[in-house]
């Protein structure tokens, strides 16, 4: 299969009935899967060559590890439904999909100004059909290709700098390139960018009423990466499939605050504009040190979200593969 063939990052707004900067019908104007279509056979196939020595590292963190979502967002409940006599038990679980570790889908987020979601799609289309569902991506067979690491976090602390983890602290994409620049790492098309802020680990040092208190707080203010047109450019002209980090928000939250201007908010460029996925609250702690100790931060990546027809996020059930 060839290789997708985008348009240069100054030529985009394809839609000019849709927002600034869209692609809307590069793929085709019903196709639901956007940047995900760069995971072409090839680039699959290319990306099983990071298999080498077998060790593994889920991804995913654990469904309550927040205990209380901010947003607003329900907190994961778990229910054993024991069958006894029977020795057997079955379980119900009950829980907001974008209460830990996710994959925002297309139906997520919309462009503000236009009030639409990607490709054009309309909220009484999201309410009336499975449109831009996630499960369309469970139909191509996932999120699966070659993973590369900018682990942010690790250089931060040895540079003593610091980016607060419960405030809305932006880190530069001079920053982000400095790291990968040091990491040695070169990307490739339909590569799926992870950047590593620190938020998981500095979550995971607060005591359990800090814990909730953080989530209950008025504003959820974060940690993430610049929201600007420079950094769009970036993603674009590095043509990743997918960008994820351990961040609530991938940029800083919250994303409509006023640390984010607008016009280059990654949520409505890469969700609405470019259906580019973002994933949010990968855990990363134990892929960083493997990195750090092999001095190798790219990787084989397989995520499936759940089957869920017209869903809207996901956990992303995933596992980075050496």
């Amino acid at each position: 299969m060839a290789p997708v063939d985008l348009p240069p990052f100054d030529k985009l707004t394809l839609d000019p009935s849709g927002p600034k900067g869209n692609a809307w019908g590069l793929f085709g104007k019903d196709n639901s899967l956007g940047m995900l279509n760069l995971l072409t056979p090839d680039v699959v196939q290319a990306a099983a060559s990071e298999i080498k020595d077998g060790d593994r590292f889920g991804l995913d963190w654990k469904l309550n590890a927040l205990g209380q979502p901010s947003f607003g967002r329900q907190p994961f409940h778990q229910k054993i439904v024991s069958k006894a006599p029977r020795t057997i038990n079955d379980d119900v679980l009950t829980f907001n999909t974008q209460g830990s570790t996710q994959w925002d889908g297309f139906r997520h987020f919309g462009n503000q100004t236009h009030k639409v979601f990607f490709n054009g799609t309309t909220q009484q289309m999201i309410e009336t059909s499975d449109i831009l569902g996630i499960d369309s991506w469970v139909e191509k067979g996932g999120v699966v290709g070659r993973g590369v690491l900018i682990d942010v976090a690790s250089y931060a602390e040895r540079n003593n700098i610091t980016f607060p983890a419960f405030e809305s602290s932006v880190i530069p994409l001079d920053l982000v390139k400095r790291v990968a620049e040091e990491e040695n790492v070169t990307f490739r098309p339909g590569d799926i960018l992870f950047i590593r802020s620190g938020f998981t680990k500095a979550f995971e040092s607060l005591a359990a009423d800090e814990a909730t208190a953080v989530g209950r707080r008025e504003v959820a203010k974060y940690v993430g990466i610049e929201s600007s047109e420079a950094t769009l450019r970036w993603l674009w002209e590095n043509q990743f499939a997918a960008v994820a980090s351990d961040a609530v928000a991938v940029e800083t939250s919250p994303v409509d605050g006023p640390q984010i201007p607008q016009e280059w908010s990654l949520h409505q460029w890469c969700l609405a504009g470019w259906g580019m996925p973002l994933g949010e609250m990968f855990y990363l702690e134990k892929l960083a040190a493997h990195c750090a100790e092999k001095k190798r931060w790219s990787f084989f990546f397989s995520s499936v979200p759940l089957n869920v027809p017209g869903g809207v996020a996901s956990p992303p059930n995933a596992v980075a593969i050496f």
